[in-house]
């Protein structure tokens, strides 16, 4: 009764819709990733262009660090995952630089940018620590580690800010059905601002097989051991978590109820907490099945419109010139949330599914790090209400915690970044910049 996929193969029309939604997407998937190599959706071509590649050839100057010379690294030994601080004294040399000892400086040879970028997961004893050249292709992977692109390096060490920014994570926690290719362009605004990324995904069907203590949270469990580890390589390290829908909030729920029992101290590591579109902080069915739904259909959903919703019985809106009409569900959809929703009426009260729902919950809602949040959102939304988004920002105000709010008003569900670029880009960047960077201000 603890796996979800063997429940859900009892309801015959509940996996008769699941089973013909999830195909019918991975299909049309899968002849987009043949028609091009570098398969990437609409929203991640109109941003990625605007950040430069680490690997250009005018970086001459990391091609002279020997990789030879990390195996003298005693993380090396220790984690099988490589970690992206490299904490050893060795001179830059390049026309463009003059000879420099550098204490704690990223290196980032063109072998370790592929590597570091291309982290996986240690998936058992055979696993390779370092993958080189991995093709746009390659099937995804838990998670990848991006590191700082090199034009945002300070590589005198004089600027404070530069160095604080090398000392930081950004753990990116994915939504339901999201791939590493929807996080990159999240990752890149990150590390062209000198910030380590973190992009962290699920696959939908680790999702359907859930079981308490089974292979989902062994993964988290993975990342949690491997962020403790690159946090007590150095003194004065930061973590910063961006949360994506309910499944990343939840996922962040998960690694700090892991680090509270693992290492309490590094809770206080954790310096800010980005939430986009989310919470219910609830198992709420009608939640769950929308968000099924979304991740189903993807671009079919309703989810995914762009609409507004008025405060009346009207439908319809004018902004200025434009008028918007709130969608509505196709047949197929409106019938597969009713599905769905019926489901999870069953799943979320199973008493083992309930009861680690309402541990994580629990975190989330009475046991947060005392670090800032920042929380957007839309009333707009048709996975997560406002009124839940805002109703759990009072609870946390109440509680003495540091809330920042933006609500978008007529964006999709985690499609703020892509309707609105640059508020979305302004609220992080007002954030880091008073409740993480606090080195900066100083001088």
């Amino acid at each position: 009764m603890g796996s979800l996929s063997g429940i859900l193969q009892r309801p015959v029309v509940a996996a008769a819709a699941v089973t013909v939604a999830s195909l019918s997407t991975d299909f049309s998937e899968k002849l987009q990733s043949l028609r091009s190599s570098d398969a990437c959706s609409t929203s991640e071509h109109s941003h990625s262009s605007s950040s430069n590649s680490v690997q250009g050839p005018h970086f001459s100057w990391v091609s002279h660090i020997s990789v030879s010379q990390l195996a003298n690294l005693s993380f090396v030994t220790r984690v099988r995952v490589p970690v992206p601080d490299v904490n050893f004294p060795f001179a830059i040399r390049s026309p463009c630089f003059a000879t420099t000892p550098l204490g704690s400086f990223v290196a980032s040879s063109p072998l370790l940018i592929n590597s570091y970028q291309s982290a996986e997961l240690a998936k058992g004893p055979n696993s390779i620590a370092f993958k080189h050249n991995i093709a746009a292709s390659s099937p995804d992977v838990l998670y990848r580690w991006h590191l700082p692109e090199p034009n945002a390096i300070d590589v005198t060490g004089a600027s404070n800010c530069s160095s604080e920014k090398s000392r930081t994570v950004v753990v990116l926690l994915g939504w339901l059905g999201s791939k590493q290719k929807h996080l990159k362009k999240y990752a890149e605004w990150y590390t062209s601002r000198g910030f380590h990324a973190i992009t962290f995904t699920f696959p939908i069907a680790e999702i359907l097989s859930y079981q308490v203590g089974g292979k989902a949270e062994q993964d988290i469990e993975l990342l949690v051991n491997h962020l403790a580890d690159w946090m007590e390589e150095e003194h004065g390290k930061k973590l910063v978590f961006h949360t994506f829908s309910n499944t990343g909030w939840l996922t962040y729920g998960v690694i700090l109820e892991k680090l509270q029992q693992q290492d309490p101290s590094l809770v206080g590591s954790i310096k800010g907490c980005i939430v986009d579109s989310a919470p219910v902080a609830a198992p709420d069915p009608q939640v769950w099945a929308s968000g099924f739904s979304a991740a189903f259909l993807k671009k079919n959903s309703v989810a995914t419109k762009v609409h507004v919703k008025s405060v009346d019985s009207n439908v319809e809106l004018s902004l200025g010139t434009r008028t918007t009409v709130e969608p509505k569900p196709a047949v197929t959809e409106a019938a597969l949330l009713v599905v769905l929703k019926k489901f999870f009426e069953v799943i979320l009260n199973l008493p083992t599914v309930n009861r680690r729902l309402s541990d994580v919950l629990n975190v989330l809602s009475s046991r947060q790090p005392s670090c800032p949040q920042l929380y957007i959102y839309s009333s707009a939304d048709r996975v997560i209400p406002a009124g839940s988004v805002e109703s759990f920002i009072s609870e946390q105000r109440k509680a003495g915690l540091e809330v920042r709010a933006c609500n978008f008003v007529s964006t999709p569900h985690v499609d703020h970044f892509r309707n609105d670029p640059k508020l979305y880009t302004t609220q992080l960047t007002q954030f880091l910049d008073d409740c993480v960077l606090t080195c900066c201000k100083k001088s």
